[in-house]
């Protein structure tokens, strides 16, 4: 009985010294962070936390992880194309890696927990992940259609 209430009480203290390395892992992160919240495809270089959106504007967002496959990218690649290339200025594309500190607070913003792509007007959110990384690769014309159709919606 002794043994197993000292190996408990080991894996107690183990386990709470990685909490506790973790925390300050993660607090060394957002002190030490310098890296930007967009990708270059943000038109205007702005800082995305501090970023003020126009209750008019359209806005794609397309959050995304550090490490990416192949369908993450084919789905940045397919939106920003099709925003460019349809709507010019009219709506802005931001690429934001959701786990970089300075991006939480559109993260948290939009309640973001994994890759999503947003179309976003004011209060207005339209989520297309699903059919983006549905079609992204296998059939890009769909999500081009999808997109295209979702933000018409909005800028009427």
């Amino acid at each position: 009985m002794k043994k197993i209430a000292s190996t408990l009480i080991v894996l107690f203290i183990v386990g709470i010294s990685s909490i506790s390395a973790q925390c300050d892992k993660k607090n060394d992160i957002l002190a030490s962070s310098k890296t930007s919240c967009c990708s270059k495809t943000k038109t205007d270089g702005k800082d995305c936390s501090s970023q003020k959106v126009e209750k008019t504007e359209v806005m794609a967002y397309y959050f995304h992880a550090t490490r990416r496959c192949a369908t993450c990218n084919a789905v940045e690649e397919v939106t920003k194309k099709t925003i460019k290339e349809t709507y010019g200025d009219k709506v802005s594309f931001v690429s934001i890696n959701r786990e970089e500190a300075e991006n939480e607070k559109l993260v948290e913003q939009y309640k973001i927990n994994a890759q999503t792509l947003i179309i976003v007007k004011g209060d207005k959110k339209v989520d297309l992940t699903s059919n983006a990384f549905l079609n992204a690769r296998s059939n890009p014309e769909k999500l081009e259609k999808k997109i295209k159709s979702t933000v018409d919606k909005m800028l009427d």
